[in-house]
């Protein structure tokens, strides 16, 4: 397919990354029903981020963004947590995550020159109060929407790709994804 492919392979233990796949964008489902579990604010992004909804745009001009690609590599983190109550633990494995993404992200520019659409797990962290909605982002290059806030069906999806969307008790899995190849 490219570069990247075939590297991602080989650095796949260096960056963290648990698991990953490839699929075309025409194998994703979406759902503007994720979207609306956005809505319910289980993760406090809803209405106060660039990266969560209504921020990243409405349901339908996403879904659009992801579809103007051919091709989306999907990857997980693993994170262990002292039990299944521990908020702390999942908090810490999501800002983890998001720093693994950063270095794949890093890696996919280092080995693809094309555009690319970045997706990461759940709302952003990096400011105490995010610009949202009466400036723009400060880090719009270190920062990322959840796939969810897409409204990626990421259960699906992780079946297409053939990766685990939970990985045992006690651990909590998170998601990140690139569409590449646009059309």
């Amino acid at each position: 397919m490219n570069d990247f492919t075939t590297a991602i392979l080989e650095k796949k233990d260096a960056l963290q990354i648990h698991q990953m796949g490839f699929t075309p964008i025409a194998d994703v489902h979406f759902s503007e029903t994720v979207r609306h579990l956005c809505e319910a604010n289980a993760c406090g992004g809803y209405g106060s981020s660039w990266v969560c909804p209504p921020g990243v745009g409405t349901y339908e001009e996403c879904k659009a963004a992801i579809q103007e690609y051919n091709n989306m590599f999907v990857f997980t983190t693993l994170h262990e947590l002292e039990d299944s109550y521990d908020f702390e633990g999942m908090m810490e494995g999501k800002d983890r995550h998001n720093e693994i993404c950063l270095d794949v992200i890093k890696f996919f520019r280092e080995h693809y020159d094309g555009n690319a659409l970045i997706l990461a797990a759940e709302r952003c962290t990096k400011c105490a109060k995010c610009t949202y909605p009466d400036a723009p982002c400060r880090f719009p290059d270190e920062t990322y929407p959840s796939i969810e806030s897409y409204g990626v069906e990421v259960n699906r999806l992780a079946k297409t790709v053939g990766v685990n969307y939970i990985n045992g008790a006690n651990t909590v899995t998170y998601f990140g994804c690139i569409c590449f190849d646009k059309k």
